[in-house]
């Protein structure tokens, strides 16, 4: 078992992010020294971890020269490689056409800018996101820091090895079918899935017909989730749901919480089910009332229509591939899950309507579940975290079949909109992290938040240092 962290006694230490703004506050530490800690731990763990997609040291340089203004001025951080940085090129976890750099900022990465944080470079991902876990056959793998013989999950999975690491302490995340949370659940850290429309989006994903995809952060600690979403509300808000505020402790409010170990697809394996149980009894403890019940609101048809409109989007980056990327992009260099759901929504075109209005429905159906309970309880992942290989995108059927099965909790809240959280809370008997998921009604991250705080004081969290 080979663990990789940079977890050391430079100016970062293993503070979070919060940690780091009073530290640079009180004059404890320089915007430039914590700047250069996160260069050099990147340069020590991406040899192993395969996480760093471009550098942007230089700029991350002259920017912490400077007075960085917000709540965060001056804390180092990553941009996922989905969304546009100035001056950098954006592949999207492919190397399908030249690389060419962005002009603008992305609307995310504006946002989180003026809150403060340093950029230093873009994270790696799987391949325009579709898979849940980045394999690909020429860029490689990008490796879990607790065990370097595994996935660090995706499609955010450069961002959760950096922060799991040591080497920032969060990371722009995005989820479009559990891209925060699973990388989360692999890494042993929090990462809130918010509900639709809490974060600003780029065009292209505002215009979906179901708008599965949300951005957000992936990190240590409640704490600094719940401090990112604080100060991205004071830059930028969605009037249309209500706002989370400032969350700093857990809620004295006892809840009525469900919870579903069996998805629509399948049971989870038997050891996350225990764990999953072992979590749900120390809600009781906590004098929650919690009742175990089965997943019958969410519909057969659930999976299907999920990858048939999953492949529309493999399906609409290909046909609209030169256009977007350029002459050189070459569809021959897009790695076999790509072009597998391209295909397979290509040849049931005419499904996809019907498809696209059940998955609509969901939310209607979401919303009478969530009105007899406060909060729904699952696990991340069905299954725990699998070996570099398993996951890769040879063999569509195989990988599909592999990748469906794995990733059987996810994708509901992204179709219906609804905020939901992985907490590392479990290990696997070989120390692998397990997450665990508490799901709630749209617009209640507040609540999601207090619960957070409540189990991360409970029970915290193992740490990779230790």
């Amino acid at each position: 078992m080979a663990r990789v962290h940079a977890f050391g006694d430079d100016a970062l230490g293993d503070l979070d992010a919060v940690a780091l703004v009073d530290a640079i506050r009180s004059g404890r530490v320089g915007r430039a020294e914590l700047v250069e800690a996160a260069i050099a731990r990147a340069e020590a763990v991406d040899p192993a971890l395969n996480g760093l997609a471009y550098a942007a040291f230089d700029q991350a340089r002259a920017l912490a020269s400077r007075d960085v203004k917000g709540f965060f001025g001056g804390v180092p951080t990553f941009i996922k490689d989905n969304v546009d940085i100035a001056g950098l090129p954006s592949m999207r976890g492919t190397d399908a056409w030249q690389p060419y750099p962005a002009r603008t900022d992305s609307e995310i990465t504006r946002v989180l800018l003026d809150s403060g944080l340093v950029a230093l470079g873009k994270t790696q991902m799987s391949e325009f996101g579709f898979s849940a876990a980045a394999e690909h056959p020429r860029l490689g793998p990008v490796r879990n820091p607790w065990n370097t013989d595994y996935t660090a999950g995706a499609s955010s999975s450069g961002s959760g090895a950096f922060v799991a690491a040591g080497v920032v302490p969060m990371a722009h995340a995005n989820d479009g079918g559990g891209s925060i949370r699973i990388p989360a659940a692999c890494n042993g850290l929090v990462g809130l899935k918010p509900s639709r429309g809490r974060l600003p989006l780029d065009p292209e994903y505002r215009r979906m017909p179901v708008g599965i995809v949300a951005n957000g952060v992936v990190t240590r600690s409640v704490r600094d989730t719940a401090a990112c979403y604080r100060e991205i509300e004071r830059i930028w808000r969605n009037p249309k749901l209500p706002p989370i505020g400032d969350v700093i402790r857990p809620g004295k409010q006892r809840l009525k919480i469900a919870v579903v170990t069996s998805s629509v697809q399948r049971d989870a394996s038997p050891e996350v089910r225990e764990l999953t149980l072992k979590t749900a009894a120390l809600l009781e403890e906590l004098g929650h009332r919690v009742e175990s019940i089965d997943n019958t609101w969410v519909p057969a048809s659930f999976v299907d229509d999920f990858v048939l409109y999953w492949g529309l989007l493999a399906l609409a980056q290909i046909g609209t591939g030169r256009r977007t990327f350029g002459n050189s992009f070459d569809r021959g260099r897009l790695d076999n899950l790509t072009l597998g759901l391209a295909r397979h929504t290509r040849r049931n075109i005419h499904r996809l309507p019907l498809a696209i209005a059940r998955l609509r429905r969901l939310r209607r159906r979401s919303a009478q579940f969530f009105a007899g309970y406060d909060a729904l309880l699952t696990p991340t992942l069905a299954d725990v975290t699998p070996q570099i290989g398993y996951l890769a995108p040879n063999d569509y059927e195989q990988v599909l079949d592999r990748l469906s099965n794995w990733v059987a909790f996810t994708p509901l809240q992204n179709v219906t909109g609804d905020p939901a959280i992985s907490l590392p809370l479990a290990q696997t008997s070989e120390g692998l992290p397990v997450g665990l998921m508490l799901a709630a009604d749209i617009g209640d991250e507040a609540r999601l938040l207090e619960l957070a705080y409540e189990l991360e004081e409970a029970q915290p969290w193992a740490r990779i240092q230790d």
